[in-house]
């Protein structure tokens, strides 16, 4: 049995974010695209699942026609059973739709919510492909020193997510 690891590297625009999960059912492609529509109305959001039995398609949903593609597209590059990726149209963001996205039955897991580039490790037997984990964003350099706390908090406040 020959093992091969590859990296596929996400492509998206700079400021959209992404969630990248696995899940168990063909019916994660109707149940996440109910999920997210009920949770935040008028979301824009493009959806693929790669089918991991039978014809083994990339299923497809979404209300934006170019998250939509740039599903479709990532989904193929990727080609990992059972796998899902769900692009965020501008102006809509991972931290809203979470804990709705994790609480729908078919999903497993959730690899990351970021709009940060992105490499995902992929393995592959003769059977399939995989994914073994991802690479989101960039190294760590340091540690955060007052200045760095007091930009955080004012990042937070200056977004509303904190108050005062």
């Amino acid at each position: 049995m020959e093992l091969k690891l590859s990296v596929v590297t996400i492509e998206k625009p700079e400021t959209i974010n992404f969630v990248l999960g696995q899940s168990h059912f063909i019916k994660t492609v109707e149940d996440i695209h109910e999920t997210l529509v009920s949770t935040v109305p008028g979301i824009r959001f493009g959806l693929a699942f790669c089918e991991a039995s039978g014809a083994c398609l990339v299923r497809w949903s979404g209300t934006d026609d170019e998250m939509i593609a740039l599903a479709q597209r990532n989904a193929m590059a990727l080609a990992c059973g059972h796998c899902f990726i769900l692009f965020l149209g501008q102006g809509f963001y991972p931290i809203n739709i979470l804990n709705s996205l994790k609480s729908v039955p078919e999903v497993a897991r959730i690899y990351c919510a970021t709009a940060n580039p992105t490499q995902v490790i992929v393995a592959e037997t003769e059977q399939g492909r995989g994914i073994l984990g991802v690479i989101d964003g960039f190294k760590s350099k340091g540690i955060e020193d007052d200045e760095g706390i007091n930009w955080r908090k004012g990042l937070l406040r200056k977004i509303g997510y904190k108050l005062g």
